[in-house]
């Protein structure tokens, strides 16, 4: 079934920069209302102006911090108060840490954790039902490359990003029938601030692909007439994670190790 774009109000969480920001510029194109959660109100508030003045859409501003817990909840109270029913949904949201495991800061893996899948999944579940009920939206889950195998000295980043794909193509067996497409997206190294987080030396040497790119690949996607529960960014990614099968576990974590060394 066509997504009708025009009929949807869509939940994109980490709107403020990158990905998050180019999917709600597409959505807003596609003339889908917004709900727009990141922690930095200033940039969501400006970022908001603008879609509403180019395309006439509405964009409701949710600040608020995804490392704490309850997020669903104060995203749903918030929208509700405001008289806002989401019928789709972009689990954008996450960040990185880079070295090896023993040496990193306990808390701040904590609040990796809880970004990138703990809050994810408490807005999965927030949102699922009544969007399965409607059956004409979408819930995109942003993975990464890194969840096809594993990564030393980003073990945590690679361990919740392995985590979304394995919960978001579950959901989508869950959800096939419905009506509701669900979605992952695994983007490579991308143009984002990521890196100024992570540090630069997470890119591992690649090059760095648009993060309007991604997009265009989620929407390739979601637009086919055949669902799919998940979707790799860019050919070269797309082939090397085919031929990730043709390893061995243990040496596949001897060539991931030696490439991110």
């Amino acid at each position: 079934m066509t997504i009708d774009y025009t009929a949807q109000t869509t939940l994109i969480t980490g709107a403020s920069a990158g990905i998050g920001v180019e999917f709600a510029r597409e959505l807003a194109r596609r003339g889908s209302n917004l709900v727009l959660v990141a922690r930095r109100q200033e940039r969501l508030d400006a970022l908001a102006a603008e879609l509403e003045a180019a395309h006439g859409v509405t964009a409701t501003v949710v600040p608020l911090d995804l490392s704490l817990p309850g997020a669903g909840a104060a995203i749903l109270a918030e929208t509700q108060r405001q008289g806002v029913t989401i019928t789709s949904v972009i689990n954008n949201a996450g960040f990185g840490t880079q070295g090896h495991f023993h040496e990193e800061d306990g808390a701040r893996l904590t609040e990796e954790i809880t970004v990138n899948v703990s809050s994810l999944v408490d807005i999965s579940r927030t949102f699922i039902e009544p969007l399965r009920e409607a059956g004409t939206g979408f819930l995109v889950n942003v993975a990464s490359m890194i969840s096809y195998f594993p990564s030393p000295r980003m073990a945590v980043y690679g361990g919740t990003k392995a985590f979304v794909l394995s919960f978001t193509e579950a959901l989508w067996y869950e959800s096939r029938n419905s009506g509701l497409r669900v979605l992952s997206v695994a983007p490579g190294a991308t143009e984002t601030e990521f890196f100024d987080v992570a540090g630069p030396a997470a890119a591992s040497g690649a090059k760095l692909q648009p993060a309007s790119g991604v997009v265009r690949t989620a929407f390739r996607a979601l637009d086919a007439r055949r669902s799919v529960p998940s979707v790799v960014v860019g050919r070269g990614n797309a082939l090397a994670s085919s031929a990730i099968r043709l390893f061995t576990r243990r040496n596949l974590v001897l060539l991931a190790g030696r490439i991110t060394a």
